[in-house]
Order: structure tokens, then C-alpha cells, then sequence
């Protein structure tokens, strides 16, 4: 055992428990209140259409938010340091269930994202969010860094660091992405490659680091134009960055023509809530509960209520990394900054391409779109942040 992880042995033994951070406890339920409310005005004319019930999502939603809080009391109650100590097996568990995703599941609109388990259907890319980020941090928190010179670090860190956290990230994001899943599979790259970078300061492993953000970013170039539909929608895209209109508003475009819409009519107050023409069947599918929730939000409460949102998840940034920085030990400092890092990168590219900023992915804004999986992982990844908080060596 290294000296430092004896340090932090010996630092552990001597904290005590405290209250969590319930700044973020405040969060979580303002936040699920306020999606569960949002997700029913969206969802009243589908759930009257399909289903004969206006509650039918919301009814749904609240079922999903229950189940989610007994694992998410459970990990928030059990030492974090100990529940790590099941990160591989949870991360083989869902790469068996994403194999079975391949093999077995359910195909909808063209992708297999979906696998039934009894009467549920669950999405194993939304679980292998957690457990990759909660392997990662025990991972990278015993490798040994201090390398004297770049040979060394080639010698060692080649073998020992950089190509088996390539191996590791590789499995789990080829899996995702044969579904098809690119949203997903970026975010979870994304995160990843963050909690490799913070894990050590060494220069030969900012080295290391940027040479696998170059294989990332060519590696998503290629996923992004060698399937028909993502390309599509990269030009959409790309029309309406450059002559500010979008391409095919009655084809491939006809999504963000839609949003735009909604969002220009809705202005700085909104029109009102429950006052979204955009729900009543002009956003494809059930997006407008689902992935465009954000656009209902800002057609009916306008720039200034999306202006609310996004600084909410300012706040919840600022108070996530500060858990992490203050957390007893490296795997609580990697494991509090990964599900940070997770949850607001996944809302802020949710709302971006609700705006335009980005192309559409089909990324869940975390809280505010109608799930069971991601509902779940959700109020997991509160819960997990919420347990460090605890153990923070200022007691704040």
C-alpha cells in the first residue's frame, strides 16, 4: 500500500459522521417536484390520447420517483467507502445486461435501448452511468502516478493506466453505441475521460490524457457521420448554425422547426403554464414530456424560467465539486466530481439542444424528462453525492 493511501487510511479513521450538504437534498426534491408537475402538463394530451387518463405519465412518473428513493436510501445510508468495494461487480453485472440489451431486447423506433425484466422494462445504459463512474473512482484512486521522467510513465502508465482505462471506457461505450445510443455514449465518455484527467497531475498523464481525448473526438466524429439519421442531423444542424433557418422543417428538421417554434413564441415571461401548443402533438412521439421537456418549459415559462433552470444547475455544480474537493479521500473526491460532472453535463447538452446549440441526441434531462431508468440512476447519483457529504473534511 502506497503512503498516500495509508494517509488517507489514517485520515478516515479519525472523521466522524456529520449532516450532509441538504443544500443538495433541497435540490433533488425542488427539482423532482417541479419535473413531475412539468411532465403532466406535457403529457395530457398524449395521456388522453393513448390512455383515456390525463394523470397516465404523471401517475407513472411519481411510481418510478418511489422505487428510485429505496436504493437511493440505501446507499445513502451505507458507507460509500464500502459500497465501492462492489464497483466490479456491478460494472460486470451491467455489461452482462448490456450484452443482453444486443441479444434480447426490445426495438423501438429503430434502436434496442430497452430490456424487459419481468413487467418492467429498463434501460441498462442509464445504469452503467453509476457503475462505470463508481468503478472509475476506485480505479484510479490506487493508481500511482509519480512517474520521474516521460520514460518511465511510457514504460508504466502505458500498460497500467492509459490503455486499460481505454479498454475499460472502450467495452462499456461500444456496447452503448451498437444499440443505437450516441447521447448516452458521449456523456459517459465525456465523464469518464474528466475523472481520468483530475486523477492525477503529472505532466506524462496530461499527456496521456489528451491523447485520449483525441481518440474520442475522432472516434465521434465517425459515429456521428457514418449513420444516416446522425448525419441528417448534423446538417440540420449545421443549416441552421450557419443561415440561421432549419433544412427539411417537413423531414429530418421537422423536430427542431417545432421547438424553435415553441421557444420564439414563448419569449422572455412564456405564455403561461399549460398554455404549450407544441404538447398537443406537434413534437414527434412523446418528446414533449420526454427529451424536449425543456422546450415546453420555455414556450410556456419562457427565457426567464429556462434562465432559472440552468442557474439551478450552476448552484448544484458549485455545491457537487465542493463536496468532491472536501471529500476524506481520492475515491470520494473521484466519485463526488464524476456523478457532478454526469448529471450537469447531461441536463446542460439536454437544454442545449433544446436550443440549437448542439445537434438533437436524445440525451434525458436528469429530473425533468419521463423515465423509470433515468429517474432511478438519478436519485442514485443524488444519494451517492449526499453520503460523501457527510464525510467532508470541513463539516460544511
Amino acid at each position: 500500500m502506497s503512503r498516500e493511501n495509508k494517509s488517507d487510511r489514517k485520515k478516515r479513521s479519525s472523521l466522524t459522521k456529520h449532516k450532509p450538504d441538504k443544500t443538495i437534498l433541497y435540490f433533488a426534491i425542488l427539482m423532482a417536484i417541479f419535473g413531475a408537475i412539468m411532465i403532466f402538463d406535457a403529457s395530457v394530451y398524449r395521456a388522453t390520447a393513448e390512455w383515456g387518463d390525463q394523470f397516465y405519465f404523471l401517475r407513472q412518473q411519481i411510481i418510478w420517483l418511489i422505487i428510485g428513493l429505496v436504493p437511493a436510501f440505501l446507499i445513502y445510508f451505507w458507507d460509500y467507502r464500502k459500497f465501492l468495494k462492489l464497483s466490479l461487480p456491478l460494472l460486470i453485472v451491467t455489461i452482462g445486461l448490456l450484452l443482453a440489451v444486443l441479444l434480447l431486447g426490445k426495438e423501438v423506433n429503430g434502436a434496442t435501448r430497452w430490456i424487459a425484466i419481468g413487467p418492467i422494462d429498463i434501460q441498462p445504459a442509464e445504469f452503467a452511468k453509476v457503475a462505470l463512474i463508481m468503478y472509475l473512482s476506485s480505479w484510479l484512486a490506487k493508481k500511482n502516478y509519480d512517474y520521474k521522467n516521460l520514460k518511465e510513465a511510457f514504460n508504466n502508465g502505458l500498460w497500467n493506466e492509459l490503455l486499460s482505462f481505454v479498454a475499460i471506457l472502450g467495452i462499456v461505450a461500444f456496447l452503448i453505441i451498437l444499440e443505437p445510443d450516441l447521447g448516452t455514449t458521449i456523456i459517459i465518455c465525456a465523464t469518464s475521460y474528466i475523472m481520468f484527467l483530475i486523477a492525477g497531475g503529472s505532466k506524462a498523464h496530461t499527456i496521456g490524457s489528451l491523447s485520449v481525448l483525441a481518440l474520442l473526438f475522432l472516434l465521434g466524429v465517425a459515429a456521428a457521420i457514418l449513420e444516416p439519421y446522425r448525419l441528417q442531423r448534423v446538417k440540420t444542424y449545421f443549416s441552421l448554425l450557419f443561415t440561421g433557418e432549419v433544412s427539411d422543417p417537413r423531414g429530418a428538421g421537422y423536430q427542431m422547426q417545432q421547438i424553435l417554434i415553441g421557444i420564439g413564441s414563448g419569449g422572455i415571461l412564456g405564455k403561461g403554464f399549460g398554455q404549450s401548443r407544441q404538447r398537443f402533438g406537434y413534437l414527434v412521439e412523446n418528446t414533449a414530456f420526454t427529451d424536449s421537456l425543456f422546450a415546453v418549459i420555455l414556450e410556456e415559462l419562457g427565457l426567464l424560467g429556462g434562465t432559472v433552470i440552468i442557474l439551478s444547475w450552476v448552484f448544484f455544480l458549485w455545491r457537487g465539486l465542493k463536496i468532491a474537493i472536501n471529500a476524506p479521500d481520492k475515491q470520494g473526491q473521484l466519485l463526488a466530481a464524476g456523478i457532478t460532472i454526469w448529471l450537469v453535463l447531461q441536463a446542460l447538452m439536454n437544454m442545449a439542444a433544446n436550443v440549437g446549440l448542439i445537434p438533437l441526441t436524445g440525451i434525458p434531462n436528469p429530473f425533468l424528462t419521463y423515465g423509470g431508468s433515468s429517474t432511478i440512476v438519478t436519485l442514485a447519483g443524488i444519494a451517492i453525492l449526499l453520503n460523501i457529504s457527510k464525510y467532508t473534511t470541513n463539516g460544511k
